[in-house]
């Protein structure tokens, strides 16, 4: 068994974009001269997936046309010198196969991976939320093994400061983080008080999932908003055990919003090979300026 399927929720109307998104879907904004979605992309594939199921919205039809085939445009990426970039995109549709399914209503992330269980089939699966940009795919590699060694699901976790972790989903661990970064999880809560927060380990927007998480989604009761949340059924998971999350040093970029976008382009921009030394003289040269 291993995990080869990576679902990509990318239905949501990206509204604190607006109004670029009303024509640009904020999951094909440009980190620099990439697409956000070509990074979440290039982590999966590094971590061993070769079938994407992207959640899209029939509204978002631009999304399906970055996995057209375009050799006019890996040609003109190889003759401006973009070898690299231009094999990456060769692997769409060669190496790596797209499927596409359809979330008609916002109604929740868990909702939108449950739109995604024809695709998946009964086997284990990754959910990438292309709002968090990783900096490797060592992350996801390692949760991938964890769910096959262990046949659990296993969730993305990010040490915080106590006073943050209202603003997140806090695993309650089963002991102690061991050397490889893995821990036992007895449940799951959302935006805990921070005196009732039973640890500082947040959930971020990676998860590996058995297949029985269809079930729980399919039980799934509408909470606020009237969504289906993820978490819920995760819980259900967690109770019957085991379940597992995985804590690296990664970096990890929420792009969910306009400054954390703003940040990683930045901080990605200055370590840019290509870009990145004549980006820090002109931040220099603006950071410098007399703001009279």
């Amino acid at each position: 068994m291993r995990v080869h399927t990576a679902v990509i929720p990318a239905a949501g109307l990206g509204t604190r974009f607006l109004p670029a998104t009303k024509s640009v879907p904020k999951e094909l904004l440009p980190v620099i001269d990439v697409p956000a979605l070509q990074l979440i992309i290039d982590e999966a594939v590094g971590a061993g997936i070769d079938h994407l199921v992207i959640v899209n919205s029939r509204n978002k039809p631009s999304i399906e046309a970055y996995f057209a085939d375009a050799p006019e445009v890996i040609d003109k990426l190889e003759a401006s010198g973009r070898a690299e970039m231009a094999e990456r995109m060769r692997a769409i549709g060669r190496d790596v196969q797209v499927s596409f399914v359809y979330q008609h209503a916002a109604l929740g992330l868990g909702h939108a991976v449950g739109c995604a269980r024809d695709a998946v089939g009964d086997e284990p699966f990754a959910v990438l939320l292309p709002d968090e940009i990783m900096g490797s795919s060592e992350l996801l590699s390692a949760m991938c093994a964890v769910c096959v060694a262990t046949g659990g699901s296993v969730v993305g976790l990010k040490r915080v400061p106590m006073q943050e972790v209202s603003a997140y989903g806090v695993i309650d661990p089963i002991g102690e983080i061991d050397a490889d970064g893995v821990v036992a999880i007895r449940d799951l809560v959302e935006k805990p008080a921070v005196t009732d927060a039973p640890s500082d380990l947040i959930i971020i927007g990676r998860y590996v999932l058995t297949p029985d998480v269809f079930e729980a989604i399919a039980e799934l009761k509408p909470g606020a908003g009237g969504e289906l949340q993820l978490t819920d059924a995760l819980r259900v998971q967690a109770a019957r055990g085991p379940f597992h999350g995985v804590l690296r040093d990664v970096r990890r970029y929420d792009t969910g919003n306009p400054v954390g976008w703003l940040s990683a382009v930045v901080e990605l921009a200055l370590d840019h090979p290509r870009y990145g030394a004549d980006f820090r003289v002109e931040l220099e040269r603006v950071l410098d300026r007399d703001p009279s």
